[in-house]
């Protein structure tokens, strides 16, 4: 079953991959111009893009793994028309290489590329906005209660990337992840936080859906541990003086 947000004019619809990966759909109402984001199964992205009747011109890669990256050949061989934005020369097909900061357009909605490192070296998070809604699409940097491996990064690049950069957003920002790993971290957060009766609510909220896409930058403040941590917490785990920069 596919289930979409629409607010405004930016609808998003998680599409569901792999074991347990999300791909997702994007589509301006204005203009019907739509992008996809890590379209790793491309027939199941590309009957949801007929289904919607939009026009595919997008494609968004937030990092090279192939979990993510994988369609990218297969979707560009059959649309060869499409802009395929990543990070970095190890994303497939890519025709964009977008720097830190940098923005562009689907259709009239605003996008623009942040680089979130250290799941990967280039992992980019994408900030969307139209009129009034936000959301952001966070790869593998941050899930809904969690954060991504430090595969190509460190403990201080992963809190740069969580609480001086996505953490900034707007809080009314909704969330969009790479993998739907919410019961499990939040599973871990209670262990560390067992008396965050936000965190309790959400845990009985998770129990009774099987897609807990999107979540909010508000509410990821008020209940990921990684979102949650101090200057003294990070300075005994690392031994650093002054680990946050």
């Amino acid at each position: 079953m596919i289930f979409q947000t629409v607010r405004n004019n930016m609808k998003v619809i998680p599409i569901p991959v792999l074991d347990d990966n999300y791909s997702y759909l994007i589509i301006d109402e204005k203009t019907n111009e739509a992008a996809v984001v890590d379209p790793v199964e491309p027939k199941k992205v590309l009957a949801v893009v007929q289904e919607q009747s939009a026009n595919l011109k997008h494609l968004i890669t937030t990092h090279h793994h192939a979990d993510h990256s994988g369609g990218n050949d297969e979707l560009f061989s059959e649309r060869k028309d499409l802009i395929v934005y990543g990070g970095d020369n190890r994303i497939p097909a890519v025709t964009k290489i977008v720097k830190d900061n940098e923005e562009f357009k689907i259709g009239q909605i605003n996008v623009k590329a942040l680089f979130t490192i250290c799941h990967t070296s280039a992992s980019v998070s994408f900030y969307l906005q139209d009129e009034k809604d936000k959301a952001v699409f966070t790869g593998d940097t941050l899930f809904i209660g969690g954060c991504g491996r430090f595969f190509e990064g460190t403990a201080e690049q992963m809190h740069n990337s969580l609480n001086n950069i996505l953490a900034k957003l707007p809080e009314n920002t909704k969330v969009y992840c790479g993998h739907e790993y919410t019961s499990s971290n939040l599973r871990f957060a209670a262990s560390v936080e067992p008396d965050n009766d936000f965190l309790q609510q959400k845990i009985q909220w998770v129990q009774e859906h099987k897609q807990t896409v999107p979540s909010t930058i508000g509410d990821e403040l008020k209940f990921n541990p990684f979102m949650r941590v101090d200057k003294d917490s990070i300075r005994k785990a690392t031994g650093k003086q002054d680990p946050i920069q």
